[in-house]
C-alpha cells in the first residue's frame, strides 16, 4: 500500500477549510442579519442599555435576543466569543495556497508565457500581495475614507481590480483568481484578528475595571463586520471559481471576476434590505441585472476562443499526437507529472474511448479557453487548439 502525505494533507486541510468557512459565513450571515433586524424595545420592557430586540423562531422553540450598544452593566458568568472559526478558516486556506500553489508553483500559478518566474520569486510575489492587500485595506479604513462606507468600498474595488490585472500578467489565470480570494480573506480574518476581538477585549477589560467602554470600539468592530459581510460572497465564488474555467479563461479573467465579484456584493446587499424590512425591488433589479451581464460577457469572451479550424474528415489518428505532447503527461492512468499521483478529476486522455467521454469538457478548456494545458508548460499553439476544436465539431470521429 502506498501513502501519499501530500495528497492526505491537501484533503484533510480542505475538508477543515470548508467546515471552518461554513461556520465562519454562517456566523457573519446570521449576526449581521440579527443586528438589521433588531427593532427598539418598548419603554420599560427591556433592561437599561438595551438598544434592540428581535424574536425569531428556529428547530420548535423561540428565541429573544436583546443588544446593548456598548455594554451591559454587569458581565454574565458566561460568554461567547466567535473568533476561531475565522482563524481557521484563513489558517487551512493559506495551507491549501502553500501546498497547491507555492510547492506546485511550476503547475499551478507560473505561467511562462506571462513571466520567467522561479517557484520562489511566485511565492514571494504572491506573499507580498496578501501583505500589501491588508495593510492597503486597513490604512484606508483608519483614513478619512473610512468615514464613509460607500467611498471606501468603491476604492477598495478599485485597488482589487487593479491587483487582479497586476497578477494576471505574471501568474496564470487561475492562480490570479485564487490570490484575489486570498487578498479578500486575509482582509476578513484581519478585521477579526485586529479590529473586532481586540475590541471587544477592551470593552470587557473596561467593564471588569469598572469604566465605561468607549462606544467607538463597538462602531468600529461592526463597521469591519459589515465589510465582512459584503465581501464574503465574492469570496465564494472565488473558492469555487477552478469548477468554472470558462471564467478565468477568458481573455480578460480580471474583468469577468470584477462582474462577478460586484454580482455578489449586489446580492449580499438584497439580503441586508430585507433583514432591515426595506424595499428591495431596485436592488433586486440591479443584481439580476449584474447576473445577466456576467454571464453574457463570459459567453462573449468564449466567442473569442481559439477558432475550430481543420481539414474536413479529421480522425482520432490527427489530434492523438495533440493529446500525447500537451496532456497525457498528467491525464494518463500513471501521470508522468509529479505533482498528480493520478489524472487529475479521474481524467484520462490516453485513449479515443477516454477522450471521447470527455469531448465537451476538453472543449471549455483548450478550445474555448486555455486554461489547458497549466500554465501552458508544453506550449501548446492557436493551431493546435483549432485543429482539437475542428475535430470535436465534426462529431469527434474515431
Amino acid at each position: 500500500m502506498h501513502f501519499d502525505l501530500t495528497e492526505w494533507l491537501n484533503l484533510a486541510i480542505r475538508w477543515l477549510h470548508l467546515t471552518a468557512g461554513i461556520a465562519w459565513i454562517g456566523g457573519s450571515f446570521h449576526f449581521v442579519g440579527l443586528d438589521l433586524r433588531l427593532k427598539k424595545p418598548q419603554p420599560g420592557t427591556a433592561p437599561e442599555g438595551v438598544t434592540g430586540e428581535d424574536w425569531a423562531v428556529h428547530g420548535g422553540g423561540f428565541y429573544h435576543s436583546q443588544k446593548y450598544q456598548t455594554a451591559p452593566a454587569a458581565l454574565p458568568e458566561v460568554l461567547h466569543w466567535t473568533k476561531w472559526e475565522s482563524y481557521f478558516t484563513w489558517l487551512s486556506g493559506f495551507s491549501l495556497l502553500v501546498l497547491v500553489y507555492y510547492v506546485g508553483a511550476r503547475n499551478f500559478l507560473i505561467d511562462p508565457a506571462k513571466a520567467a518566474l522561479s517557484g520562489e520569486d511566485a511565492t514571494i510575489i504572491g506573499m507580498s500581495a496578501l501583505i500589501i492587500g491588508w495593510l492597503f485595506y486597513h490604512l484606508a479604513c483608519k483614513s478619512p475614507l473610512g468615514r464613509d462606507n460607500r467611498v471606501l468600498g468603491v476604492v477598495w474595488f478599485a485597488f482589487l481590480l487593479g491587483m487582479a490585472v497586476f497578477l494576471n500578467a505574471i501568474f496564470n489565470a487561475r492562480g490570479a483568481y485564487l490570490h484575489i480570494g486570498a487578498i479578500v480573506g486575509t482582509a476578513m480574518v484581519g478585521n477579526v484578528f485586529f479590529v473586532i476581538i481586540p475590541n471587544q477585549r477592551k470593552v470587557v477589560a473596561a467593564l471588569k475595571a469598572g469604566e465605561d467602554p468607549d462606544p467607538k470600539l463597538g462602531l468600529e468592530a461592526k463597521q469591519r463586520s459589515l465589510h465582512n459581510n459584503y465581501m464574503t460572497l465574492p469570496v465564494l465564488f472565488i473558492m469555487i471559481s477552478h469548477h468554472y474555467p470558462t471564467t478565468y479563461g477568458a481573455d480578460r479573467p480580471w474583468l469577468v471576476l470584477a462582474l462577478l465579484g460586484l454580482t455578489g456584493v449586489a446580492v449580499r446587499h438584497v439580503f441586508n434590505l430585507r433583514h432591515i424590512g426595506a424595499k428591495t425591488g431596485p436592488a433586486i433589479a440591479l443584481a439580476v441585472a449584474m447576473a445577466l451581464v456576467s454571464v453574457t460577457y463570459v459567453s462573449m469572451e468564449k466567442a473569442g476562443a481559439a477558432k475550430p479550424e481543420g481539414k474536413a474528415g479529421l480522425t482520432y489518428a490527427d489530434v492523438e499526437p495533440v493529446f500525447a505532447k500537451h496532456c497525457m503527461s498528467c491525464h494518463a492512468e500513471h501521470p508522468m507529472n509529479d505533482a498528480f499521483p493520478a489524472p487529475p478529476l479521474g481524467v484520462r486522455l490516453d485513449s479515443y474511448d477516454h477522450v471521447h467521454a470527455v469531448t465537451d469538457r476538453i472543449k471549455r478548456v483548450a478550445v474555448d479557453s486555455q486554461v489547458m494545458p497549466l500554465g501552458n508548460m508544453t506550449g501548446m499553439t492557436d493551431e493546435e487548439r483549432g485543429k482539437l476544436g475542428a475535430w470535436i465539431a465534426q462529431g469527434a470521429p474515431k
